[in-house]
This record gives C-alpha cells, structure tokens and sequence, in this order.
C-alpha cells in the first residue's frame, strides 16, 4: 500500500488539509508561519480559557486520528468511474427523500485516480492545460515546452470557471476560468527547487491569469468542445491591466509605470463571477508568495502593511525575482502594491484592457460576486482568504445600464469604480466547544463603512487617522480599526439567486482558540477548526444591518460538534472543507471542497445542499476528483455540471519523473489540471 501524503503527517503537524507540495506553490507555506492578524480585535463569545483548552484537547485526539487514516489509502486506477451508492456507514442519504435537482444517488467516497459521477450520468474531459485556446496555437508537448506556446494554450491549475452564452449561437458559451498557481515539479521533467531556468519561469507565466475560450455543446450530450473562435484569448502574468480607484499612484509606482495605474498581469487568481453586464470578475489571493528579496519595506508608509500582509515572509516557490526585477522587493518595493484587487475582464472583446478595481480594497481576495436588488442596487460580496480575516460588501452608487452596445457595457464597467465599501463585525450568544446550541448557530450583526469612491474619482475614508488610499491600499488594517470578525478563512461569497441570501464558505482554521489566537465565537464555533463551516447571511443588501446562521458544521456526521441544517444526519453525506459555492435553478446550493483528505480517507468533491422546506440541510455527494486534486469552480446548469479539476496527483513524492497519477488521459500520461463536464444520460441534473 502506498502512502503518498506520509510526508503531509509529519510536516503539517494538523496546519494546513493539503499535501506540503501544493501549500508550498499555492500559498507559499504561510500555514506554519505567524499568520497575519495580530491585531486585539475583540472578539466575542467571551469564553474563559480554561474551556478553549479544555476543548482544544478533545479536537486535537479526533483530529490526529483521522489524520493518520487518511494517509494511508491507495492511490486507485485512472480513468473515469461511476459509484454505487455510498455505504451507510459513509452517511448515505435516505433515498426516500425526494429533493428536486437532487435525486441522484450519492456517490461513495472514494481514492480513485479518476472523475467518479453516480450511476446513469456520464462525463468528458472539456479541456485540459496546454490544449490549444488561441487560434494558430500549437498543440501541447510537454517535454518542450515554450512561453510563446504556452500564451496561446489553456493554462495551468484551473479554478474558477463558468459559461456565459454567445448570443445566436444554440447551446455555445464563451467558458472563463482562472489559471491560479503553478507548480514546476509538475509541469517539467528534470525541475529543480529554487533554482528554475529562464524558460520554466516564463512558462509558469504565462500559464497563469485567465482564460476565455468558446465551446459548442452536442444535441443530446451534455459534453462541451472548445472552438479556435474570435472571442478566445489567454490573459497572462504579462498582460497590461488598468489600476482604478483611490490606491492607483499610491504606492503603485513603479520604475516601469510612474504613473502607477499600469499593471502588468494578474497572479493567484482564486474564485471569481459573471456580472449582471457579462463580464468576468476574478479574485487574486495568494499573490505574496510570489515576491522575495527582502522583508524589511524601505520607506516608513510601507512598513505597517507590508506586516499586516506577510510580505517577505511566504516561502517563494517560483523564483520568478531571477528573471524579472519587479518581483524583487528590494528592487521594485511597489510592485507588490498593485496585486490583491478584484479584478474584471470584458470577455466579448480580446482586444479590450481588463480593470483591476481598488475601491473594493485589497487583499488576498478569494473571489467576488453580485447581487442586484429589486431597486438596480449593485453589491459585490467578497472575503479575504486568509485565516482570521474578514468579509466585506460594497455597495455601487450607480446602476446598471442597459443594452448590450459597446456604450453601456463602457458604462458599466464603471459600476465597480463607485460606492461604499463594508466590512462585517458579528454577534451572536455565547458558545461552547463542540456543543450545538438548540436551534443553531445565529445572529444579528452590522456591516460598517471603510470607504466611499465618489464620481470624480475622489474618496474618503470612514476610519479615523487612516487617509481613503491607505484604507484603499491596506484594507486589512482599516477591518482591525473598526473591530471586524475575525473569521475561519472566508473563501466564496455568493448570493442565491432565488432568495437573495448570502452564502458564504468558510473552510478551516487549525489555529482558532490556540494559545494566543482568537476563541471560539458563534460564526466560528469550534477550536482547532478543521473541517470548516458554511454561513448563511440574510442581508439588507444597501443597508448596514444583517442577520445570519450556520447551515453546516461541517465534519463527521457521526460527531457532536456538527450540524447539517437541522437534517437528520444519519442521512447525509459527509462534508469538509468547503470552498466554492453555487446554486441549480431549484434553488439548491453546490459547494465544491479543498482538504477532505486531512479529515476523511477520500477526494474531494462536489456536493448539493437543500436550503428550504423540511429537508433543509439534506447534503448528497455528487462526484468526487481525482486522488491529490482540489475541486473548484463548480457550474450547475439543468443539462450539464462543470467542475475544474486543480492539481490532481500533486502529493508530496510527485513530480513530473514520478507523477503518482495519471488523469485525465491514463496510461502513463502526465497528470494535467483539466475541465469536466458531467451530464445525466436521460434527463437533467437530479431529475
């Protein structure tokens, strides 16, 4: 039997649910370092610290032996797999229960080297990293690969995707998805650590950032083909982007931008969303990790950002200082200061420059989405992923313009350049470790103003002794001022069409209520929180007053301390970790998970929730990704289910000589981040 993630025992020591390989490329190792709220935010819950350690002792024994049981599955056979239904000690739900677009068998959790869907669904491959996107673009050698080649092909790590129909054009979409993170054991033969070539960097370049590439569906089929058409294009690291909003030419100048509003390229990009105006918005998070030279900021207005951020202390896995000085921060301080923004992207137009908008702030953003209210009101929901961060709103002072001209659509890419932004301070009743209170986990809380970007380009700050390009550029410090929740990793934001209600996953946090971190509180429960928890926001959208709840705790059904909705949950499938969320059109939501193999000994997956009547928080496993992969960018569509499938085989003995899989082509194939589409045989999704 292979142990694959033996090393994930000993290095992580419960810090992080990913192996060391993917924590090192993906976020720079800042797991095992001092994370970077340290600021005395009041937290509530008022718990005494005899029952955080009392607590954090039960947590620790369960945790460690999940652990161990998780390193030690087989990695299973490539290819694709349909399951049976999932053994009742698995949690199986009833399958008396009758859930519109949820009336699939859930599958068994599994270690297959391979997509696994229920029975009576099929699935294809739509495209995978290298496959051509550009038209004249080369096909994918991966034993000689070029930078030149590699701008014109599907990049690596794939996150979030979604479709956006092409007007005229039955069943084909313009398909965007994020290209995150790189990792070079992966992606070259002979790779060596810290010391990369030339060309292995500007490889790793441009198969980062975003792509647009039309696909064309088949009567019948839920499957989706990739078409060499006039919209198609790669955005890179490399890729000039426009900087608006009160940070541009605030310490975003630079030796090759004086201006500093003229950014080069976009990195770490996370989840993201479709506009109500078509375009695409993306989150870049974990973009520190890729600047090194220095940790000490050599002017004085840098030096308290630069600590509340982490710059110069991730671990920079990609080197890419060698080749470019702007990634050395003791050659270009600046450049750093133009990354961690929400960033938009005109899909209907190659040509077009995309934005990155600093009056929502800057962060190590996870993504960003909207809700439009019955008045025209825009809100943007996003959270800072990073552990004891934050959730924020912004509300637009303008509307949406409508038509489908070039006119409006220059008009309301304006949206996001105006408004207010919020931040989010919770309350709750007081909470115990590991007990559910009856009737769950809720509150009342408040959303209170940063910032304010007005029409003329002008801003002002909300929080005292902090000028509106500081509140703009170091927004973390503006959340510590006003007393913002701190919160276990806050990834995709996304409000329910149907309702208008606020989803929000929180993944983890291994560090909540350890000596010297924040306690427990009631939107963050538990100590030592491992498997994370999805949180429900009844929100005042323009307003600064919301309610919410937990609908998960997530975990082991089988445990005290979680809670599926109020579902019975002998009938559940069991959920960790989740991180991007989605809705059907019957209201239902799908939360992609990262991590389930540090708490159960299975993939990741894809999995549905009720979120109305009696069968409330009913969860049902839908698929699961290969062994090592990350399940991101979920698209729900009566006809056809999309997932990314991030780092597959990325364990800690795996590399591009050694790959431990060998999906999505089999064989002895090299493992390559792909998109999958996945379509019931008769019928639509859950029917």
């Amino acid at each position: 039997m292979r142990l694959p993630n033996l090393r994930l025992l000993t290095d992580h020591d419960g810090k992080s649910a990913r192996s060391h390989t993917t924590c090192k490329y993906k976020c720079g190792n800042q797991c095992f370092r001092e994370h970077d709220n340290q600021s005395d935010n009041e937290y509530f819950g008022d718990i005494t610290r005899r029952t955080v350690l009392r607590g954090a002792g039960v947590a620790a024994l369960g945790a460690g032996a999940v652990t161990v049981l998780a390193a030690c599955g087989d990695n299973g056979s490539s290819g694709a797999g349909a399951s049976s239904s999932a053994a009742a000690g698995n949690g199986a739900p009833s399958a008396n229960v009758n859930a519109p677009g949820l009336n699939f068998t859930a599958i068994a959790p599994n270690k297959a080297d391979a997509v696994t869907v229920p029975e009576g669904y099929e699935q294809a491959v739509v495209i995978r990293w290298g496959d051509p996107v550009v038209p004249g673009a080369p096909q994918f050698d991966f034993d000689n690969q070029t930078p030149e080649a590699q701008a014109q092909q599907f990049g690596f790590n794939n996150d979030f995707t979604d479709l956006i129909a092409v007007e005229g054009k039955p069943d084909t979409f313009l398909m965007v998805c994020n290209q995150e993170y790189t990792t070079g054991t992966a992606m070259f033969k002979g790779y060596k650590e810290g010391d990369p070539t030339e060309n292995q960097v500007r490889v790793e370049m441009a198969a980062h950032g975003i792509t647009v590439v039309e696909v064309k569906g088949e009567p019948g089929s839920g499957k989706l083909t990739p078409v060499l058409g006039e919209y198609n294009r790669r955005i890179t690291a490399s890729t000039p982007f426009e900087l608006r909003g009160p940070a541009a030419g605030f310490f975003t100048r630079t030796a090759a931008d004086p201006s500093g509003t003229r950014v080069l390229g976009t990195i770490a990009n996370c989840s993201g969303g479709i506009t109500p105006w078509g375009t695409m918005i993306s989150g870049e998070e974990n973009y520190t990790n890729y600047f090194s030279g220095t940790d000490t900021p050599p002017l004085d207005g840098l030096k308290e950002g630069w600590k509340r951020y982490g710059v110069g202390k991730d671990e920079d896995a990609h080197h890419w200082m060698k080749y470019e000085d702007r990634f050395d921060l003791s050659k270009e301080p600046n450049e750093i200061n133009r990354f961690g923004y929400l960033v938009e992207v005109n899909p209907h137009d190659p040509k077009s420059t995309p934005i990155k908008h600093s009056a929502l702030g800057r962060m190590k953003r996870e993504g960003g989405n909207i809700y439009v209210t019955p008045t025209g009101d825009v809100v943007t929901y996003c959270g800072d992923d990073s552990k004891f961060e934050y959730i924020y709103k912004f509300v637009s002072s303008r509307k949406i313009q409508p038509g489908k001209g070039a006119a409006a659509m220059e008009a309301n890419m304006r949206i996001l350049d105006e408004g207010t932004l919020y931040v989010a301070k919770f309350e709750g009743q007081k909470v115990e470790n590991g007990k559910v209170p009856e009737g769950g986990y809720k509150g009342t809380s408040t959303w209170i103003p940063l910032l304010t970007t007005k029409a003329d380009g002008s801003a002002e700050s909300h929080v005292e002794g902090m000028p509106a390009e500081n509140v703009a550029l170091w927004t973390r410090v503006a959340g510590d001022k006003v007393g913002a929740t701190k919160m276990d990793r806050p990834e995709d934001i996304e409000p329910n069409p149907k309702t208008g209600k606020i989803y929000c996953a929180l993944t983890n946090n291994s560090d909540r209520g350890t000596e010297g971190k924040a306690g427990i509180d009631t939107p963050n429960p538990r100590v030592k929180n491992k498997s994370g928890q999805l949180l429900e926001i009844t929100d005042n959208h323009t307003g600064t007053d919301f309610s919410w709840d937990l609908l998960l705790v997530c975990g082991d059904p089988a445990a005290a301390d979680t809670y599926y909705g109020g579902f019975d949950k002998t009938k559940v499938s069991r959920i960790s970790c989740p991180d991007n969320v989605t809705f059907d059109s019957h209201g239902n939501l799908w939360i992609s998970t990262d991590g389930t193999n540090a708490t159960f000994d299975s993939n990741d997956g894809l999995f549905g929730v009720v979120l109305e009547g009696k069968d409330r928080g009913l969860t049902k496993q839908f698929l699961t990704v290969p062994f090592g992969a990350e399940t991101c960018g979920p698209v729900v569509r009566d006809n056809r289910v999309l997932v990314a499938v991030q780092h597959p085989g990325e364990t800690d003995d795996a590399t591009a000589d050694k790959p431990t899989s060998h999906w999505p082509d089999g064989g002895s194939s090299q493992p390559r981040p792909s998109v999958v589409a996945v379509w019931k045989k008769s019928g639509n999704i859950g029917t």
